[in-house]
């Protein structure tokens, strides 16, 4: 199987693709593209099981309510102003089962310049499905929404830094392929340490993997609503070495 990863920027300049193939036992990253347009990512995902995209994939409900419902000036909804008021607004039920995890927020994507980066997700999923894909919101079907630095936590590696620094981001590499010797990064390592886009697009490849074979947080029965409207994050529940069977058959 394949596994295709998306760091998602508003601009192309600033998205990367990662597709990851993967054996029984091993993985190899078979293309790592910078610079990515919609279209790459179309293309891209058509050899792939399964597509993660580091970006939510919708809005908070009760921010969409009030957003509706300001819009009418003559019934304009009670407004609290309040910090929790606004905390409920900002954030959807997975960024708090990730809070809860990893004890840090996601970024908000009704607060924060990621929104910017959702409304091009927003129209990438509508390409994805008119080329065929099953991409429920919740995970089950085509797609996932990941989030690589969570992910990367939950597998036991120090984050700080990485983002921004290569000298950090060679030692993080080193430190993964220390934990899992079956991945091959074959000539794309130098573009991994060189560009935090890059680096976070084979970590999203890599959480989709966990996404595919069902190893990830997943909604409960009175969550599951929400998160097909919301969106929900594949957080892995394993390390990263259990992406592959040693000596079992993959599951998927």
């Amino acid at each position: 199987m394949r596994t295709v990863g998306v760091d998602l920027a508003a601009a192309d300049a600033g998205t990367a693709v990662a597709v990851v193939e993967w054996a029984a036992s091993s993985a190899r990253l078979v293309s790592l593209r910078l610079g990515a347009s919609d279209t790459d990512i179309v293309d891209a995902a058509r050899t792939a099981t399964k597509i993660g995209i580091d970006c939510a994939l919708g809005w908070p409900d009760e921010f969409v309510d009030f957003v509706s419902r300001h819009a009418d000036p003559s019934g304009a909804p009670e407004v609290d102003g309040g910090a929790s008021w606004r905390r409920r607004l900002a954030y959807r039920e997975t960024d708090r089962v990730v809070r809860a995890i990893t004890g840090r927020w996601p970024l908000s994507v009704s607060t924060d310049r990621l929104g910017v980066t959702a409304l091009r997700c927003a129209g990438l999923v509508a390409r994805l499905r008119a080329d065929g894909r099953d991409v429920d919101r919740a995970g089950s079907g085509d797609l996932a929404e990941v989030y690589p630095g969570a992910s990367l936590r939950v597998w036991g590696f120090d984050t700080r830094g990485y983002r921004v620094d290569p000298a950090v981001r060679r030692v993080l590499l080193d430190a993964m392929l220390g934990a899992a010797p079956w991945l091959d990064p074959g000539e794309h390592a130098a573009t991994m340490v060189r560009s935090g886009d890059a680096f976070d697009a084979v970590v999203a490849a890599l959480a989709t993997r966990a996404s595919a074979r069902g190893a990830v947080i997943q909604p409960e029965p009175d969550q599951l609503a929400a998160a097909r409207r919301e969106g929900w994050i594949a957080l892995p529940t394993g390390p990263l070495d259990d992406l592959v069977a040693h000596g079992q058959p993959p599951t998927a």
